[in-house]
This record gives C-alpha cells, structure tokens and sequence, in this order.
C-alpha cells in the first residue's frame, strides 16, 4: 500500500511537471503577461507555505501541498514548485523561444517521465544517484531526445544547417546526466537553463 501511496504522489506531482509544456505556446502569444502570472502564482504559493508551516491552512493550496510532498519534504518548505517556476522563467529570459522551448520541454517530459518510469519500473538502481534507476535515466534521454527533435523539426526560426537529430543526441544525453545528479528540486532549474543554453550554443552561434 505504502508503494502505491507513493506512486500516486509521484504521478500527481509530476503531472504538474508535464502540465508545463503548454508554457513555451503560451510565452510566444503573451510573454509578459503570462511571466506576471507566474511570478503571481509564486509568491502566492510561498505565503501559502509559510502559513501552512506556521499552522495556518490556506483552502485547497495547502493541502495540495500535502498530497503531492515527498517524505522528505515532512514538516519543510516544499520548494518543487518554487523552483519549477524560476526554471521555466529563467529559460524564457535567458534564451531565444527555440532554445528556451528545448529546456522547458527537457524540464516538463525528460524529469517528469524519469521519475515515473523510476517508480513504475525501474529495477536497476544507478550508484551515488540517490535512488535513480537505469529505467529512468533511459526515459529521461528519450523524452528529451524526441521532444527536441520535434521543436527543431517543426521550427522555422533555427538555421537551415542544423542536424536536428545531432543536436537532439547532445541535449539528450546532457539532460540524462543532469537528471541522475542527486541534485533534489534544483534539478528544475538546471535542466531547463543549462540545456536551454547548450541549444541556443548550437542553433545560433555557428
């Protein structure tokens, strides 16, 4: 019961992970306005927290809070969300569209379907990773790798010269090393910066 407890969790927060994907659309038709939102969103979700930790319940938030927290996060900030949105910001200010797009992908599909191919059928575990599976790691380069092609093979704003499959292995196979770092919640910041900008490296400064 407890394994299916904490599939469930994994499968509700990472939800929110893949839920992230519609952002790179929505930045192109209202960047500015969509950033305030998000930014709102953040700083409403961190007075939320500090209540909850002070024993103040905040009506649905919180308790969203408690269903998705992992064990770890017991009686702490639940900093998952926090750094979701400043990755996915970041990425957006950092970068061009495309390779923003890339990151914020590699962030939405590469860590959430890691986790959940981890929990769900990963055997294997990778050591010093804190518990990443092989499973996981082989999802991880997949999803980036397919996602990535994708962006690059239906984008007309990228040089004609590109290899798309190329660049699409490179940002795949960095994303999955990222992604077995026991780096926790920074991992959200990470992938979609670091691999946001090997994009923007590759497309625009040939």
């Amino acid at each position: 019961m407890n394994k299916l407890s904490n599939i469930a969790k994994e499968v509700f927060r990472k939800s929110i992970h893949l839920c992230s994907a519609i952002l790179p659309f929505l930045m192109t038709k209202a960047k500015v306005q969509v950033s305030c939102i998000l930014v709102f969103i953040l700083i409403f979700y961190c007075v939320s927290e500090f209540l909850r930790l002070a024993g103040k319940e905040v009506f649905l938030i919180s308790s969203i809070t408690r269903t998705a927290s992992r064990k770890r996060d017991e009686n702490k900030f639940v900093l998952g969300p926090v750094t979701l949105v400043i990755g996915i910001l970041a990425a957006t200010f950092l970068w061009y569209p495309v390779p923003a797009a890339i990151g914020i992908y590699a962030l939405a599909f590469g860590d959430g379907l890691a986790s959940l191919a981890g929990k769900l059928i990963g055997r294997v575990e990778i050591p010093f990773t804190d518990g990443k599976t092989v499973a996981g790691s082989l999802a991880c380069f997949s999803a980036i790798f397919i996602s990535t092609f994708l962006t690059l093979y239906f984008s007309e704003a990228i040089p004609a010269q590109v290899n798309a499959a190329y660049i699409s292995l490179l940002i795949a196979a960095a994303g999955m090393l990222i992604e077995v770092l026991p780096l926790k919640d920074f991992d959200n910041i990470v992938i979609p910066v670091v691999l946001g900008g090997i994009a923007q490296l590759q497309l625009f400064a040939m």
